[in-house]
């Protein structure tokens, strides 16, 4: 296991050196010239090229990029351009928040989930079966924006359960912010439910069709013991990695969910920074949704070799 894991992070670290020199090489092929978006027309020539000294804009790609890489290693990220504050505390603080909603959405969306496809693919074709595929669907379809302000309409206006504001002040602590993330968190919960339900079901038809399900009830084993002992841990591995790449996307892809209810997550902070042509700043974004995606691959990995050994031993 140990060999596997050690393989596998090595993988990771690859994977994310690759992907900052495509992040550096793209941010630095946009179109614009960004010490002219940050200072604005009026800026006159002596500025500009202030600016572009003070950022290292003048130097050789390569150098920028090494300059880069190394201060991002080293936790140094830079001064963003358009707030002139460190960006590693601004990202700090909004994956911190970003972290928090995908924690409670997947506390809610993935038992449920889980629990509406293992039932569907028990009772396949049945009505249940047609209604929890039917009902996911129909979910899914809906807008993220339509999803939002019909929570807020009911849940926040009418009932009054839950705020229907999710800006949270800096330094918030989990428990003063539960309440404001739950309404955000079931508006991603309905995003992903059909996915997973879909995924979960399919894995449980295929595998109660399978000839060791026939052979165990005819050995006598209780139908109930087959599904906990074999057929669950099967089925669910393909469910893994819909949920890993369900977590990377919580991180960074709630944009449409945080503009909704106003939540200061990753996503906003990185339509800002696109707005505003933030080079530093978005870079950083791109690193850290890059490893989140890159961590909950990893975590998936490992969580596949812990059900099926064959994995770790190939």
């Amino acid at each position: 296991m140990t060999t596997y894991i050690s393989r596998r992070l090595a993988f990771l670290l690859l994977t994310l050196l690759i992907t900052s020199l495509i992040v550096f090489a793209v941010t630095q092929y946009l179109p614009g010239d960004v010490a002219r978006i940050v200072l604005g027309r009026e800026a006159g020539e002596e500025q500009l090229q202030a600016f572009r000294e003070q950022f290292g804009l003048n130097d050789p790609l390569p150098v920028q990029y090494a300059n880069w890489l190394m201060d991002f290693v080293r936790g140094d990220w830079g001064v963003s351009y358009s707030t002139r504050t460190e960006i590693f505390p601004l990202v700090m603080e909004r994956l911190r928040n970003s972290l928090m909603l995908a924690v409670v959405t997947m506390f809610i969306g993935v038992p449920l989930a889980l629990l509406l496809g293992v039932l569907a693919g028990l009772k396949e074709d049945s009505r249940w079966d047609n209604l929890i595929s039917i009902g996911s669907l129909s979910v899914v379809g809906l807008p993220e924006f339509v999803t939002g302000i019909l929570l807020i309409e009911i849940f926040a206006r009418q009932l009054g359960w839950f705020p229907a504001n999710s800006s949270i002040a800096p330094g918030t602590t989990f428990l003063e912010a539960l309440p404001m993330l739950i309404l955000p968190a079931v508006a991603a919960t309905l995003v992903l439910l059909a996915y997973v339900v879909r995924m979960t079901r399919a894995s449980v038809v295929e595998e109660l069709h399978r000839p060791y399900v026939r052979t165990a009830e005819l050995k006598g084993i209780s139908k109930s013991a087959v599904v906990f002992k074999h057929v669950l841990r099967n089925a669910l591995m393909p469910t893994v990695t819909i949920i890993a790449i369900s977590f990377g996307w919580l991180i960074s892809g709630l944009i449409v969910i945080e503009n909704v209810f106003n939540y200061p997550g990753v996503g906003r902070l990185m339509v800002f920074a696109i707005d505003r042509r933030d080079l530093p700043l978005l870079q950083a974004l791109t690193m850290v949704t890059v490893l989140g995606f890159a961590l909950a691959n990893l975590a998936a990995d490992i969580i596949y070799a812990y059900l099926d050994p064959r994995i770790r031993l190939g």
